[in-house]
């Protein structure tokens, strides 16, 4: 059987993208992990489904797959992608786009020049939320590392998040310490971490090591994240540009009980066929 594929990318954070609408698809994990490799498949960090809707009010379903195979709630920056997708494929023709994802529905808007704003929803600061092992809600938690005490923000933004404020990102130990914390037992469903440098009050620096993909070179829900710590400890104004390895995006968040907007590209690389 031949599977249809599009491959994209949302500031170098890159993905399968599958219609799941007009093709029957199964996606066995194994088969996940083997086009996600970079030297002998595909290559991405995670695939995107694009199903019917279950929802009464969505347009579609969107499922994301982790380069290791596993399922999670949500991806800002594949997000756009795939509202791009959906209408380059003719599923739908609307600019305003509402699709149903397991971190709950978001509301896609696509431009003229063809960026795309994500209604993210309500950031979560909850512990039992994220979830993250903790008594009560903390602008900053004391996270046990070996002998180390290390100060992070918090946040769920339909998926947990690990911030770590840091000088320099380009000198942070991105890939070490990320490892470490991603798998933190505080975490019971893991954690994303954002390296975060604030450059001023409208603007940060941003490295994020994805649970199950490793450093990318973009994260939407991490820009988010980001973004929100750092308005929740008074360091950033509601309006802040983010800029990630791939690109730069751009963050609103008018504050508490208010849903956080992402706005940025996405990029069709190319079209191929894998064999299922």
């Amino acid at each position: 059987m031949l599977l249809k594929f599009t491959k994209m990318h949302g500031l170098g954070n890159d993905f399968m993208l599958v219609d799941a609408v007009t093709q029957l698809v199964k996606l066995p994990t194994e088969k996940i992990k083997q086009w996600s490799d970079r030297h002998f498949g595909i290559g991405f960090d995670q695939l995107l489904l694009v199903e019917p809707a279950t929802h009464p009010t969505a347009d579609f379903r969107y499922r994301i797959f982790n380069a290791d195979g596993g399922e999670v709630q949500q991806c800002g920056n594949g997000a756009r992608c795939f509202a791009i997708f959906v209408r380059e494929k003719g599923l739908t023709s609307k600019s305003e786009i509402q699709v149903e994802t397991l971190g709950g529905l978001l509301l896609l808007t696509v431009w003229d020049d063809n960026e795309v704003t994500v209604n993210m929803g309500k950031p979560r600061f909850e512990p039992a939320e994220i979830p993250l092992l903790a008594k009560q809600v903390s602008a900053s938690y004391a996270l046990t590392i070996g002998n180390e005490s290390i100060d992070i923000g918090a946040v769920s933004m339909g998926n947990p998040h690990a911030i770590i404020r840091t000088n320099n990102i380009d000198t942070a130990p991105v890939v070490d310490l990320g490892s470490i914390i991603e798998s933190h037992a505080d975490f019971p469903e893991k954690a994303n971490v954002g390296f975060m440098q604030v450059v001023n009050r409208s603007q940060i620096r941003l490295r994020v090591y994805e649970r199950g993909a490793k450093e990318t070179l973009a994260c939407g829900t991490g820009a988010c994240a980001a973004v929100v710590t750092g308005i929740h400890q008074g360091l950033l104004e509601h309006e802040v540009h983010v800029q990630l390895p791939g690109g730069e995006l751009f963050i609103q968040w008018p504050g508490v009980d208010q849903d956080v907007l992402m706005s940025g590209p996405a990029t069709t690389v190319f079209e191929g066929t894998v064999i299922l």
